[in-house]
């Protein structure tokens, strides 16, 4: 059977209800989408973004993982990179923390450079709990693995991190600092008081106290050790 042409091909629609092939199909054919997801199953094309509600935030949540990102080697930060989750579920995440696949990280970079498999770490920022990242998208990141995942509610200005055990997630609680802490990645910490206030200084102040500690010092060993048995 012949490959549709680009200008047979229906146009991509928020609501479609399409496999994994059509959407990707659909999505490359019309360039001029900045992003759209497939969420078990059905397409997600979200609005135009806003600056403070959304741009801004995804802007320090970047920053704060690319910091980590530069101090440990074999970890990897991404920005609204598609992920190939599975025939269902082809989302685009605001950010993502991966271990990579030479030092045994659970996903991959494949021939079409996506990024095939669970990451480790999925950040995204939400409008607000109604939103589809705490509820179809949640699930999805579960049943496919992905290890931690945080919610930036804005409009509740709540900050969420699950945390995956036997197949469920579970939030973590704030610490006694405000603070909450990833358990795959061991340094990685977020001020939460400090980003709900808007300071992003103070996140990564605190972050970079962690980064000089000696958990994040045996994981950059344990590291670099897989890489060279790899």
């Amino acid at each position: 059977m012949a490959t549709p042409s680009v200008s047979t091909l229906p146009r991509l629609k928020n609501g479609d209800r399409l496999t994994r092939h059509e959407f990707e199909q659909r999505y490359q054919a019309m360039p001029g989408i900045k992003k759209a997801e497939l969420i078990e199953g059905k397409v997600y094309m979200p609005s135009p973004v806003h600056a403070n509600a959304h741009a801004r935030p995804q802007n320090i949540i970047a920053g704060w993982l690319m910091t980590y990102d530069a101090h440990t080697p074999g970890v990897l930060s991404y920005d609204n990179a598609t992920v190939q989750l599975d025939l269902d579920n082809e989302p685009q995440p605001d950010a993502l923390l991966r271990i990579d696949e030479t030092c045994g990280g659970q996903s991959r970079i494949n021939d079409d450079d996506y990024i095939e498999g669970a990451p480790e770490l999925v950040v995204e920022v939400a409008h607000s709990s109604a939103a589809y990242d705490l509820h179809d998208k949640k699930r999805a990141y579960r049943r496919n693995g992905v290890q931690e995942y945080v919610v930036w509610q804005i409009a509740e200005a709540r900050l969420d991190w699950f945390q995956l055990d036997s197949g469920a997630y579970t939030a973590q609680p704030l610490d006694e600092d405000g603070c909450l802490h990833s358990a795959v990645f061991p340094g990685l910490v977020l001020d939460g008081k400090a980003l709900l206030s808007d300071d992003p200084a103070a996140v990564l102040t605190r972050l970079n106290e962690a980064l000089g500690g000696a958990a994040h010092r045996d994981f950059v060993s344990q590291l670099e050790e897989a890489r060279s048995d790899a």
